[in-house]
């Protein structure tokens, strides 16, 4: 039986294709066989180079089924690899080889981009810790700078404290720290202690800053009181004079006690400054501007303006608000002198041009906290209040008048004692003032 297929001789290729092989005993010659090749063996594939490893937040893609690497042949399409011919490999383009290798057919790890949220916040955040180390150094120095020298526990027979907070605030005539030449200069003279040249009430509450002028020469009755050094106890004798004269008897103590006394008023806070700081405040913010409606001089002050816009210095500011001779109501015209002064100073210092310029905020503070005398209580915040009400009064929000006045005997200045109660009503309730004085 002859097992070879059929049809795999030329002679029998046209009619059976698969042929019925050869009944003799021999095998028959060779035929012409069809070719059949065996799949050659897959080449020696040589390992790849070892890649990098992937950066941890990075998911390496699955290989697609339309490209990638062929296990067999070792070709690698370079679609499922997001590739882009001339462009960097998975590195970001780093390396001098195609796809991004270098020359040794590594891919270099790329240096990831600086951070610039992160370090903005730490720059913010070392300006913040900056500022406020700055600030909280400020405070404590301008603080220690205080001269806390009124007890006002020692005043007795007090009234009763209203709404918002009652300043009481003297200019005096100290010559403490002043030089001769100083004093030559300034035309203080050189009169021993000191004695009140100006006195005002400032009310600081919720409709807005009220600035009322005590004039020095206001007719009061001194009341009893306890000697500030003594402790003595001083029996009131029905005695008239001059506001001024309580605090030559007595100082700051005995003044307060004779203003609460004849208003009816609380004061909360004490503040007074002599003739030298003064005129250091004046001078190391660079002056005051002032618009002087009319023209005056006054020998005994220094004063000696010309009418219209000017700026004055320290020198000049102090004779300007101590002028009282050149004027016809001497002692209430130099009030309405000293309430523009003062508003007119507090506006110009209390700006970002001052606050936020060391080299002005550090001079003013130094000249005026130097010769500053305040009550044991005053904190260095609620000086910056009073100073911030001061700078409210001619801003629009407040209101500046001299105490209601109905006439003059014996040359003091007599209150209108029914406006006073009323005046010292509205404050007490922190109501809108109504009253006005001359």
């Amino acid at each position: 039986m002859n097992d070879w297929p059929e049809g795999w001789s030329d002679d029998n290729r046209g009619g059976n294709r698969y042929g019925q092989g050869s009944a003799g005993e021999r095998p028959e010659g060779a035929r012409v066989m069809r070719h059949v090749q065996r799949p050659a063996a897959p080449p020696q594939q040589r390992p790849a180079p070892p890649r990098p490893a992937a950066p941890p937040r990075q998911r390496r893609a699955e290989p697609s089924p339309y490209g990638g690497p062929d296990e067999n042949t070792g070709y690698d399409s370079g679609y499922s690899t997001g590739q882009v011919y001339g462009g960097g490999g998975r590195d970001g383009g780093h390396g001098g080889g195609p796809g991004g290798r270098d020359g040794g057919g590594h891919t270099p790890q790329g240096r990831s981009a600086p951070d610039w949220r992160r370090r903005i916040k730490i720059g913010a955040l070392s300006l913040v810790i900056v500022v406020l180390a700055v600030s909280i150094g400020t405070y404590f120095w301008a603080d220690s700078k205080l001269r806390r020298e009124v007890d006002l526990s020692k005043v007795i027979e007090r009234p009763e404290s209203g709404k918002g907070t009652n300043y009481l605030i003297v200019g005096s005539d100290s010559r403490e720290g002043m030089t001769s030449d100083d004093k030559k200069r300034l035309h203080t003279g050189s009169a021993a202690g000191k004695r009140t040249d100006s006195m005002m009430i400032l009310h600081d509450g919720a409709n807005g800053p009220t600035l009322v002028s005590l004039p020095r020469d206001s007719n009061v009755e001194i009341p009893s009181f306890k000697g500030s050094e003594s402790g003595k106890l001083y029996p009131a004798r029905g005695r008239f004079t001059k506001l001024n004269a309580a605090y030559a008897m007595d100082g700051p103590e005995l003044l307060v006690r004779t203003v609460e006394f004849n208003t009816g008023l609380h004061i909360d806070h004490y503040v007074e400054i002599g003739f030298g700081g003064f005129a250091k405040i004046v001078d190391a913010i660079g002056g005051v501007e002032l618009d002087i409606p009319k023209a005056f001089k006054d020998k005994k002050s220094g004063a000696d303006f010309q009418a219209g816009k000017q700026t004055l210095n320290g020198e000049q500011s102090l004779a300007f608000v101590r002028t009282r001779y050149a004027f016809a109501e001497a002692d209430l015209a130099r009030t309405k002198n000293q309430q523009k002064f003062l508003a007119a100073l507090a506006s110009q210092t209390a700006t970002p041009s001052t606050i936020l310029n060391p080299f002005k905020l550090y001079p003013t503070m130094g000249a005026g906290l130097d010769t500053l005398i305040v009550d044991k209580d005053m904190s260095l915040w609620s000086l910056g209040k009073m100073f911030f009400a001061m700078k409210g009064v001619t801003g629009g929000d407040g209101k500046s008048m001299n105490m209601p006045v109905a006439g003059f005997s014996n040359g003091n200045v007599d209150w209108d004692k029914p406006k006073v109660k009323q005046l010292v009503d509205q404050l007490k309730n922190d109501e809108t003032v109504t009253v006005s004085g001359r």
